[in-house]
């Protein structure tokens, strides 16, 4: 079995699919949509409950842009992301785990396991993918779910 693993990820076949950890996908279409329209969508997984409450409580000003959206549809996602927390089971997990119950950030890039595995970006990273909330410019199945990159 280990052979064939190998085999195939020297081909590069099996990259993607051995990830790390794979971290879900945003599989409700007006998240997609919504958050989408201006930067990856983020998979729920990412953050706590309390994280994704204050981010969608506060739209109008969602990182010095608005974006408000109708009451039905900020409640929709709101749900959505709630129940796909990170800590939706009760327990933390994936990026959130080691996070103190005080702490409620609002950039994934603020999470300790993030600023363990990426360390400081540097200037030509960040020319090459413009932004740390770009997942997709340095991990290609990130839309997917899968952030390994190695």
């Amino acid at each position: 079995m280990r052979l064939i693993i190998s085999a195939l990820c020297l081909a590069g076949i099996a990259t993607i699919a051995l990830a790390d950890e794979r971290m879900g996908i945003v599989n409700d279409d007006l998240t997609k949509k919504e958050c989408g329209a201006c930067h990856m969508a983020f998979p729920a997984g990412f953050l706590p409950k309390r994280s994704w409450e204050a981010l969608m409580g506060n739209l109008k000003d969602h990182f010095g842009e608005d974006a408000s959206l109708s009451a039905e549809s900020t409640a929709a996602i709101r749900d959505y992301l709630l129940a796909n927390a990170a800590d939706a089971s009760g327990k933390a997990r994936g990026f959130a785990r080691g996070l103190a119950a005080d702490q409620t950030p609002l950039r994934i890039s603020e999470l300790p396991r993030f600023k363990r595995e990426h360390g400081t970006f540097s200037e030509a990273t960040m020319k090459k993918v413009g932004s740390m909330s770009n997942c997709a410019g340095c991990h290609r199945g990130a839309e997917q779910g899968y952030f390994d990159d190695d």
